[in-house]
């Protein structure tokens, strides 16, 4: 009854995949290169270079009197007073070259 009435028909196939990983190490390099850095900085240092010089000093006083100074020397006042102008008179500078 129910029997096959021409050709049958063909489909082409149909695919299903599946796919799958499987891993695979590849070396890769990256180098680091680390600087160590000294930086010159110019500071400058002070030296002190001491120097003394002796200096003589002439107060060309007129006034031989007592002691071979003189009372105006010393203000006038006798030996042991200073009188108003300072211990060696009015002049009380230093000289030097």
């Amino acid at each position: 009854m129910y029997g096959c009435v021409g050709k049958p028909i063909c489909c082409p196939p149909q695919y299903c995949v599946r796919d799958t990983f499987t891993p695979r190490m590849i070396p890769v390099i990256q180098p680091v290169v680390t600087v160590n850095r000294q930086n010159i900085v110019d500071v400058p240092q002070p030296y002190v270079q001491q120097i003394t010089r002796n200096v003589t000093v002439d107060r060309g006083f007129a006034n031989t009197g007592n002691f071979g100074f003189g009372n105006a020397g010393f203000g006038g006042a006798g030996f042991g007073g200073l009188g108003n102008a300072g211990a060696f008179g009015a002049s009380n500078r230093l000289f030097t070259r």
